[in-house]
């Protein structure tokens, strides 16, 4: 077999498997408009401008069939995402169509790219850095408009600009030091030791405010992990399906009905949380339920932020006291449910005491309380 280098000209499909309208299947390296030009029918691709895009059909040349209506795309380097030359054949979507067209090429000198081999060339070639090499990848997963947003910002060079900013800083300081250093004779300024410290002091500070966004850029990739607890039958399910807006647990008066975790990922303010909906956390001998206590406990270790659902009808009881206790170390908001009915639980109550500031009183029931309960997710992370 052939080595495999980086310059070899690869090959794959861009959009998701499926039936569509388009799909795309992408070269890129030095062979790819000859190799896309030998099945073309229609003008020559050898000859016409770059980034233009061409009318024609794919055919086979062994039997001259026809494969598909298709628009070519050529790009010439180095004005391009790799700075390869780039052929994108927009053809029909459908699976059959678009194998045919992707296996056609890699018999003709093609090979298969890796999984993000495209966005690996542009970075191996200079064209993007490391930073906005991930943010590619951040842009594709956003989940909000907010992460969408910071991924476009980052793609742009907002942090490679912000990065080269402060290493330039401390490069000038150096500078300094070195010519105190090595030409004491000259007439420089002076560079004291508390100048120093103060400099220093300062890009330590930019540097500190710079990774304390990196918690928030997880958040924005992967979701806020959140648990939503409570003993059995304080309305845990229902928030969740009120929060997704559809009917993702099984509401019922019988406490207990929700015995394991249910996973869901929604989009709050533009905080994007990975909800889990834990199953009642209470003593039982039932083993089917004491599996889901468990798994309910773990969740609550795993997660950033805690939905505390208490039923603010009755007074606490001892599940309640535990629950209070178990996640007191925990980014969370208290939520007193059921405030429809006679009140027994008030925030003064629980703020006086046991300290707690983030309570809010909804009634999941009529839909009242929820929005303070989005903006205090909102507030605590952003």
């Amino acid at each position: 077999m052939p080595t495999l280098t980086e310059y070899d000209t690869i090959a794959a499909i861009s959009t998701p498997m499926g039936e569509g309208a388009i799909s795309i299947v992408r070269l890129s390296g030095e062979d790819a408009v000859t190799i896309a030009n030998h099945f073309f029918k229609g003008q020559d691709l050898e000859h016409v401008e770059s980034h233009t895009i061409n009318y024609g059909h794919f055919i086979d040349p062994e039997n001259s069939n026809l494969i598909d209506e298709v628009m070519v795309s050529v790009m010439r380097a180095p004005k391009t995402f790799t700075r390869e030359d780039i052929i994108e054949i927009n053809c029909h979507g459908g699976i059959v169509a678009t194998n045919k067209i992707l296996q056609m090429l890699l018999g003709y000198g093609a090979r298969m790219a890796e999984p993000g081999e495209f966005t690996k060339r542009a970075f191996l070639n200079g064209r993007i850095d490391l930073t906005q090499a991930e943010s590619v990848m951040d842009l594709i997963r956003a989940k909000t408009d907010r992460a969408m947003q910071v991924a476009v910002d980052q793609l742009d060079g907002s942090l490679t600009n912000l990065i080269k900013r402060l290493r330039q800083e401390i490069l000038n300081v150096l500078a300094n030091v070195e010519v105190n250093i090595d030409y004491p004779e000259y007439d420089t300024d002076e560079l004291t030791t508390k100048m120093l410290l103060e400099k220093a002091k300062l890009v330590s500070t930019q540097i500190d405010e710079l990774l304390k966004t990196a918690k928030q850029g997880k958040i924005m990739r992967q979701g806020l992990a959140t648990a939503i607890v409570g003993r059995p039958n304080v309305g845990k399910s229902s928030l969740l399906n009120y929060l997704t807006k559809e009917e993702k647990a099984i509401v019922t008066n019988i406490p207990g009905t929700t015995r394991d975790t249910v996973e869901e990922y929604v989009s709050i303010n533009g905080v994007p949380l990975k909800l889990v909906d834990t199953a009642g956390i209470h003593d039982t001998d039932d083993i089917v339920e004491q599996i889901g206590v468990e798994r309910s406990k773990k969740a609550i270790t795993q997660a950033d932020l805690i939905l505390l659902l208490l039923d603010g009808s009755e007074n606490l009881t001892t599940e309640d006291h535990n629950l209070l206790a178990l996640t007191k170390d925990k980014k969370r908001i208290v939520i007193l449910n059921k405030m429809d009915i006679e009140r027994q639980l008030t925030p003064e109550y629980l703020k006086d005491e046991f300290g707690i500031e983030n309570v809010v009183a909804t009634s999941v029931k009529l839909q009242t309380g929820l929005d303070a309960v989005e903006q205090q997710i909102a507030d605590l992370f952003f």
